[in-house]
């Protein structure tokens, strides 16, 4: 295997939260829609607004890669849904389906075999597509475990 494919399979890897923790798709699993927005007093948002955070600023660094045109949500109020929303059974399921769309997307840039993952990106040439997937996977990762928590909390697992 060459060090190009060697690095493509890690950088999946670590898209799809193999290997260190659990991927989205088991987290979420079987999750009731009666807890979606449950929040408790020291912890600012609920699971939704959690997932839909992970939504948000995945599909920011997607179209930061993939358009120069882009401009970025307001910080940090942007990435994330506006106070007082709420998720139903549908909303929860178009968020994950927006997401893995995305997390989809990204991973087709990963396996292209066109994708230099260290030339500096044309619009923004102090970042690279390596850096923003690494981003990606750092982030989704950190939340996954928060996921967790409140699954922990709301005494789901």
């Amino acid at each position: 295997m060459n060090s190009n494919n060697a690095l493509r399979k890690q950088l999946l890897n670590l898209l799809r939260a193999k290997n260190a923790h659990q991927p989205l798709e088991s987290i979420v699993a079987n999750f009731p829609s009666t807890s979606f927005n449950s929040k408790f007093s020291s912890i600012p948002y609920s699971p939704w607004e959690l997932l839909e955070h992970m939504r948000i600023a995945q599909w920011d660094i997607l179209e930061f890669v993939r358009d120069p045109d882009h401009v970025s949500p307001e910080w940090p109020d942007g990435y994330w849904p506006p106070q007082g929303e709420a998720a139903d059974e549908k909303r929860w399921s178009r968020t994950l389906a927006l997401f893995n769309q995305d997390l989809a997307a990204l991973e087709s840039i990963v396996n292209d075999p066109e994708t230099d993952f260290f030339r500096p990106i044309p619009h923004a040439p102090d970042y690279t597509i390596f850096r923003e997937i690494l981003l990606v996977a750092d982030h989704n990762a950190y939340h996954l475990g928060q996921l967790i928590v409140l699954k922990r909390l709301l005494k789901i697992i």
